[in-house]
């Protein structure tokens, strides 16, 4: 479920595209800290969680927390945009884009989210992302709200789509019958 201010600040974001949506999204969850820290299961971290080349004796500025959520959120939506080949709407692809940004492309590109997306099931396919909620071996609940949430802005894409258009995304896996 999204919280209410959450879906506040992703109301004002649509507007943006799919990338203000993902932003809101993930500073939502990751918060801004300057200041860096160890994360819940060990890694360094600063900003709005990015990982990567973490020099833990300094401060950083708003720019540079900007430039790396910029670069750490363009990286996650390239992961999208190179494994996904079906159409997204905005807040499918969002959500996608700020679930690569939280576990990294490498376990999206062997999900079964994406292998269920590609194979065309549409919105039960975001199902998967309720799945991901484990860090070092525990449930923790921040990942758990936070995959509730990139589940629900998931599926709404898709229900948009049913809604709206008359594009052809299914809202539910394709019927599979056995012939004898």
């Amino acid at each position: 479920m999204i919280p209410a201010a959450l879906k506040g600040r992703l109301a004002q974001a649509a507007g943006g595209g799919a990338v203000a949506i993902a932003m809101a999204v993930v500073i939502w969850f990751e918060g801004v800290e300057p200041e860096p820290y160890i994360d819940p299961v060990g890694i360094p971290t600063v900003c709005v969680g990015h990982t990567g080349s973490v020099d833990m004796g300094r401060l950083y500025s708003g720019e540079e927390c900007e430039a790396l959520l910029q670069g750490d959120l363009g990286a996650a939506f390239a992961a999208v945009d190179r494994g996904v080949t079906v159409p997204l709407r905005d807040e499918t692809r969002a959500a996608l884009a700020s679930f690569v940004f939280n576990v990294g492309a490498g376990a999206f590109q062997r999900s079964t989210l994406l292998r269920r997306l590609n194979a065309g099931e549409g919105a039960p396919a975001c199902d998967e992302l309720l799945k991901w909620t484990y860090a070092g071996g525990r449930q923790l609940p921040g990942l758990v709200n936070r995959r509730k949430a990139e589940h629900e802005l998931c599926r709404a894409g898709f229900e948009r789509v049913a809604a709206n258009d008359n594009v052809p995304i299914p809202l539910a896996p394709p019927v599979r019958t056995c012939k004898a």
